[in-house]
């Protein structure tokens, strides 16, 4: 879909402008706001990818969980079939970096996690709107997961990668929360 393109090049280039001092601040913004929710206080287990470049840093939230004695799952791809897993990691050591630069659980020292087990997924992606549909890297992986998979979705994102709305296509399956910098977007009210 060439608007989605578009918007992808378009939110990509906001990104770059970022300087580390901002995002550092709307980081931990973001990373508050979300420990402050219940569904945060109340989950066992999370789905969370290691962010990478000028996406909302991850790793300080996977750290949190893990002294907050929760299991977190990290998606492995398999581009052969575009499909994904979650696996348990427990720490950085059990990441290797994959194809375009992701880290992924190395599936020899790590155990898939159902997800249907996990009590919150974070689901990445580029650009939301404010009914939760997003605009991914353009792999379709959590779209197909979130098809057979039934657990509470949470974006973190900066304002600016928040718009009224976003073309959609029939396979595409909103987030319920969006959490940005300047607050807590519930998509389904």
């Amino acid at each position: 879909m060439e608007e989605k393109k578009q918007i992808r090049k378009m939110i990509k280039a906001k990104l770059q402008q970022l300087t580390d001092e901002e995002k550092q601040a709307y980081d931990k913004q973001i990373a508050d706001r979300l420990y402050r929710l219940p569904l945060w206080k109340s989950a066992k287990t999370i789905g969370i990818t290691i962010s990478k470049e000028k996406e909302v840093d991850t790793k300080p939230i996977i750290e949190r969980a893990w002294r907050e004695g929760k299991t977190v799952g990290v998606p492995k791809c398999d581009p052969a079939t575009k499909t994904m897993v979650f696996r348990k990691i427990q720490s950085f050591s059990q990441l290797e970096s994959a194809y375009f630069g992701l880290w992924e659980p190395i599936e020899k020292i790590t155990d898939e996690v159902e997800g249907n087990d996990m009590d919150i997924m974070v689901v990445p992606g580029i650009c939301f709107s404010k009914n939760g549909y997003r605009i991914g890297y353009g792999g379709g992986y959590y779209d197909r997961y979130l098809r057979h998979v039934s657990v509470p979705t949470i974006s973190l994102a900066y304002s600016f990668q928040v718009m009224d709305s976003l073309p959609v296509e029939e396979h595409d399956i909103p987030v319920q929360l969006i959490i940005t910098n300047e607050g807590v977007i519930r998509c389904n009210e």
